[in-house]
Parts: C-alpha cells; structure tokens; sequence
C-alpha cells in the first residue's frame, strides 16, 4: 500500500465507486475489533475547521463520467478548487445542508474537467458553488472572494432562498386548487394538485394532501405506497429547537470523545427527543450503542428504525454498517457482508471499508484486504486511525519497518490500541502485542458486553496468528464471547453453499 500517494480533491470527501463482488463466504468471518466506529460514523481524524461543529457531514458524492445527475429537487454543485480547500472547507459540515440532503436536496462534487462544470462555465482554480433544478436549469451560484473558498452560509442561503421560493409557490397552487375544485373546474384543480406531486421529495406533507385531494377527485392514484412513505415528521431547521438539538450534540461528541458514554447517550436521547426527523442523533446514538456500550439490542433497533425513515445517505450507510458488523459477529456471514455492501452503495465511509478489509482479512484473501484498507485511506489519508489500520496491513506484507514507523508515530492514539497490537504481532514483538491490546480491552473499551465481543474477535483475527496459541494471549481474551468458531490453522478459505445464513 503507497501511503505517499496524493489523492485527488475529492476522494479525501467523498467515496470512490464500487463493484458489488461475488464471492463466498468463510465459517470464521469477523469483521474484528480494528474497524473502529463510534462518532456518528464517522473518523475522528483529519482537518475540519474549528469555526463549525462537526456533528454533521454533508454526503458529497462525485459525479462521475457517464453518470447523470438527478431529475428532481434540487442539486447543489461544488467545484472546489483544490485539493487543500476541500480538506478544510466548511461545506464539509453544515446541519442545514445535511438534512437537506435527506429532503429531495442533492450535494455533488466535480472537478472543473467535467462537462457539467463546462455547462455552467466554471472557470479552473476558482470555487464556485451552483444550485440547480432537476432539468440541469441553474437558479443561483456563488463563489469564493478573492480567491478563497465558497463559505457554506453562501451556499446555504441559496438553497433556503430557493426551498421558500418553492414552498410559498406550492401553498398558492394548493389554495388555487381548492378553489378550483369548489367552482367545478375539475382539469384545472388536478393540474395544480399533480404539481404538488410532483415536488413531494421537497414537500412531503403538502404532496400528502394534495395527494388525498387527488382521490376526492376520482384520479386514481396507483401510488399508494409511495404516499404512505412519505415522512410525517420534518426536521426542524430554524428557531430555538435548531439550535437547541444543534448545541446538545455537539456537547454529545464533546462527551463521547471524553470517553463520557453515559452523559453522550444521554445528550443524544435528548436531542433525539427534540428533533425526531434529524437523523443525526439516532444515527450517533446508534452507533454509540453498537460501538461504545455494547447495548446491540438497541443498537440494531435504532438502526432499523432509521432505515424506516427519511434519512440522509450518511445516516444510512451507518446504519447498514451497523446492521452489517453485528450480524457478521452473530455467524450470518453472506447478509452481514451484503449489508455492508449495500452500506457503500449508499455512501462509502472509512468505517465500512475499514470492516471489509478485516472481514477479508479473515477470508486469507490478503489482496482486497489491502485493497479496501487502502480505500478508507484514500478517503482521508492524513486520519491517524485510517493511517495505523493501513499499516496493519504493510506489516502483513512484509513492510514491517514502515508499519512499525507508523505505530511509533501514533503510540499514543488510544482508540487504535488494538491495529498497534496487531502491527507488533506481525511484526514479531510478542510483549508490545499483548501490552497493546490489555491496553485496547481494559483502558479504551469502557463495557464489559463490548470487551466480550472485542476478546472473540481477536481470537479469530488472523492478524494475531503469531500469538494465538500463547498462554498469555488465551488469558487475555478469556471473557470472549464465543459466538464465532475458532479457525483451523493453518487457515484455509472455508466455504459453504452461496446464500447460505
């Protein structure tokens, strides 16, 4: 793996493509305790601005070659202009556009090579931010001044400008129809209604009675489903509960990331409370549960009840992760790996490449194991964690001075406890390994039900074959949970017949 590599702007933001692969399952899978979570998802590392909380990612997606943008809602373009704007730039966490994303709004990033930055004349090495229509038609843009990045209250303004525009015009259509209708214009009051409809991505409760108002006036409406899916909760975005929900989680991560468990559950339960359709604060809880407390009961519960919801992308790859890496530890191998999969086709994350990489790891398939290590890295390479779960890997092939600068470096990253174990175990240095990951059970996890499940994991992992049979090694895994067979050595890929748990 090249860790010197530059990636380009917008693989440090947003995801690279993936092919679904085919492939079969092993009877000792685990994703293992090196993935890491916590944190909403999301990595502790890189470089965002301490002027904005960084509770919530926007889910920039790159619009790539052959691809076409949305037809519906609103699309929000950003064409940064380098590498290093998009590494600091404030766009990267932005509440109003996160939960926009989840409401028929639709954040991309592109480069000024492609054609769509040809259509709206994007001129190289300057930023530039275009909210557009479903048609591709452009309602407003803004730039950086002087040279410097586009702030995202320009661009958030564009958008709750358009969204008010949109929603004061949907009102008229729908006290138009209700007249029409009561003057016998039947054709005309339909029309108005189905316009309603039609922005039900942006306007769910109008589309919803515009909707009944449809079937009152005899039009059928095969769509019944579709009506029922829409949300009946919005999301707060202005006024005291904003940012009454706002302060509370950013108080939740300042405690989670003090290792304060019991006051960031609390924090989120609370904003949970306040603002139902923000996704954000089930999406930490959840994974806090999963994670942090080992509640898993409750973690999958919350997970599947996001998924129920309108949510945004992010928050829904978290949830799948979640879903994915319990049910991996639980033996039901072939679904856990597809709701990972599924994950990154919702949005690639760090976290979820990091888990497929030990998952085939475990499978003793080395080469894409490698390969999804290197793509959480590439999606921040200056993450310290994505930095040391890296060089686990460069250890396992032979790179062992290279993984062990790279330990040193971070000995001091308490959450990465377990990969620096397991960079010492391949790198022969039995006592530093086992030092290591009494540090990862006893000092970094918190819970007993977490360190039981973290104990089974190790005991498969193959990244700690060189110390599995120590006496040592036994005694410090001795609470694990005994959920995943024990692998046969030496390993060989186990399989069973496709579909099979």
């Amino acid at each position: 793996m090249n860790l010197s590599r530059p990636p380009s702007a917008l693989t440090r933001v947003v995801a690279l493509a993936l092919a679904v692969f085919q492939f079969v399952a092993p009877v000792w899978a685990t994703c293992g305790g090196g993935g890491g979570g916590g944190a909403g998802g999301m990595s502790s590392g890189g470089s965002l601005p301490e002027s904005r909380p960084p509770v919530y990612n926007v889910p920039w997606k790159v619009l790539k070659a052959g691809q076409t943008a949305p037809t519906d809602g609103l699309i929000v373009y950003w064409f940064p202009a380098s590498a290093a704007e998009v590494a600091t730039s404030d766009l990267r966490t932005s509440r109003d556009l996160a939960l926009w994303s989840a409401e028929g709004v639709t954040p991309i990033a592109a480069d000024t090579t492609m054609p769509v930055a040809q259509q709206f004349k994007i001129v190289p090495k300057v930023s530039v931010a275009v909210v557009t229509d479903g048609t591709g038609k452009e309602i407003g843009r803004t730039e950086g001044q002087k040279g410097g990045p586009v702030k995202a209250a320009a661009v958030e303004k564009l958008v709750r400008t358009e969204l008010k525009q949109r929603e004061t015009a949907v009102t008229k259509s729908m006290a138009d129809a209700k007249a029409k209708a009561k003057a016998g214009d039947k054709p005309a009051a339909i029309e108005l209604y189905q316009s309603v409809w039609a922005q039900r991505g942006l306007f769910p409760k109008k589309a919803k009675d515009a909707a009944k108002e449809l079937k009152k006036l005899g039009v059928t409406m095969a769509l019944d489903d579709m009506i029922n899916a829409l949300p009946e909760l919005e999301a707060s975005h202005d006024g005291p509960v904003a940012v009454e929900v706002v302060a509370t989680m950013d108080r939740g991560l300042e405690a989670e990331n003090a290792g304060d468990y019991e006051l960031a559950k609390g924090l989120y339960l609370r904003a949970r409370s306040l603002d139902p359709a923000d996704p954000a604060p089930a999406r930490y809880l959840g994974e806090l549960y999963r994670h942090h407390t080992g509640e898993w009961d409750k973690a999958r519960a919350v997970f599947e009840q996001m998924l129920t919801e309108r949510i945004d992308p992010l928050s829904q790859a978290v949830a799948l992760h979640g879903l994915g890496k319990m049910t991996i530890h639980e033996g039901a191998f072939v679904k856990g790996l597809r709701l990972m999969e599924k994950s990154l086709e919702a949005f690639p994350l760090a976290l979820t490449y990091r888990n497929i990489a030990v998952f085939w790891n475990s499978e003793c398939d080395p080469v894409k194991a490698a390969h999804y290590a290197e793509l959480a890295l590439q999606l921040d390479p200056t993450d310290p964690y994505n930095r040391v779960f890296a060089a686990v890997f460069m250890a396992a092939n032979g790179k062992k001075d290279e993984a062990l600068k790279i330990a040193q470096e971070n000995d001091g990253l308490m959450a990465a406890s377990y990969n620096l174990a397991a960079i010492y175990a391949q790198a022969g240095d039995k006592d530093k390994a086992l030092a290591y990951l009494k540090r990862h059970f006893y000092t970094y996890e918190r819970y007993h039900e977490v360190r039981a499940k973290e104990m089974m994991e190790a005991r498969v992992d193959a990244v700690f074959d060189t110390i599995r049979a120590e006496v040592a090694f036994v005694k410090l895994t001795e609470f694990a949970d005994g959920r995943l067979p024990l692998p046969a050595f030496p390993r060989e890929p186990m399989t069973f017949p496709r579909g099979t748990n």
